[in-house]
């Protein structure tokens, strides 16, 4: 497919969208109330497609893959066990799904790519390779992380340590924690990750992420030990929000599942020869690129708000190397 209607190559083979990055209209003033409306009904927009894939996902996974409330009274290895494996075969699904897809099978080739080269062999990485690397990191600490902080709050919500509320008892509430569980995805991710970049826990435990200076999709969840306890800390919100499991399991499996999609290191997924949808986040590509920028994604602009904020155009990249001459001087 040619990628040259939405970008442009330059001469180092980098690609990038033609578009400057923005954020939609919900934190926008003035309010556009036609503007947030489209935005949040339309297509892409705030629930098409990716918010209600997540939503769905949480539904099936607390209906069909989490056994009963009543079972998790008691910390017990069958059903923590049950829990690890889940999350294990979603990891699979998922970042494996994303890898086969567009760097296995190469299906759309360099199309949308940021990164016009392929991984290739580096001794920086454990094996040698980078995708063998992460997917390590993501199978024996990410996964198993996610996983204790998801059997905490389940036990919790099982003895009244967490509190619960239920549809039946609280529609209004149920329903709109649904909506809020993506900004308080959001505005956890921000925060946990400006700590992260403190030079001391940057040095011990996020340097390993950011080894990927060209991701891909198994890169995502590919972290030090101490920066999966850190990331996977939003889920202990719940044990202040009034709510269901199933909200924390839309926050768990988001925290979980999201960065496959967040490191494709595409911009855009073609689903023909002129058809194309946005799954990846330039924003975050241009994160790993220059390292101090664009701590978020998406929705809440709290990166311009704190000044740290790279559009991706000239002008952007301009303020920036002003900003390291200023801390520099």
């Amino acid at each position: 497919m040619d990628d040259s209607a939405f970008g442009s190559e330059d001469a180092r083979g980098a690609w990038s969208p033609k578009q400057p990055i923005t954020y939609g209209p919900a934190f926008a003033w003035p309010p556009q109330p036609r503007a947030l409306l489209k935005w949040f009904f339309g297509f892409p927009g705030y629930l098409l497609p990716w918010n209600v894939v997540y939503a769905v996902a949480a539904l099936v996974i607390w209906q069909v893959l989490t056994p009963p409330l009543e079972t998790m009274k008691t910390l017990s290895p069958g059903w923590i066990g049950l829990i690890l494996l889940r999350n294990i075969a979603l990891a699979f699904a998922v970042y494996g799904g994303w890898h086969l897809w567009l760097y296995v099978w190469r299906r759309q080739g360099t199309a949308f790519k940021y990164n016009r080269q392929w991984p290739k062999p580096f001794p920086a990485f454990r094996f040698g390779n980078q995708t063998y690397d992460n997917m390590f990191h993501t199978l024996a600490s990410g996964v198993p992380i996610w996983t204790a902080y998801e059997v905490l709050l389940l036990w919790a919500y099982a003895n009244g340590m967490a509190p619960l509320i239920s549809f039946a008892d609280h529609p209004v509430g149920f329903v709109a924690l649904f909506f809020l569980v993506p900004f308080i995805h959001e505005v956890g991710f921000y925060f946990a990750h400006r700590l992260l970049h403190v030079p001391a826990l940057y040095e011990v435990a996020h340097k390993l992420h950011h080894r990927n200076i060209s991701p891909g999709p198994w890169s995502g969840l590919s972290m030090h030990p101490i920066e999966h306890v850190i990331y996977f800390s939003t889920i202990l919100l719940f044990f202040l929000i009034p709510s269901h499991p199933i909200h924390m399991i839309n926050l768990a499996s988001r925290l979980g599942l999201a960065p496959a999609q967040g490191h494709t290191g595409f911009d855009r997924l073609a689903m023909g020869e002129n058809a194309s949808m946005d799954v990846s986040y330039y924003a975050h590509y241009l994160h790993h690129k220059y390292f101090e920028v664009n701590y978020a994604d998406g929705m809440v602009p709290l990166d311009k708000w704190f000044g740290s904020f790279h559009d991706g155009t000239p002008e952007a990249h301009e303020a920036m190397k002003a900003r390291r001459q200023m801390r520099s001087a």
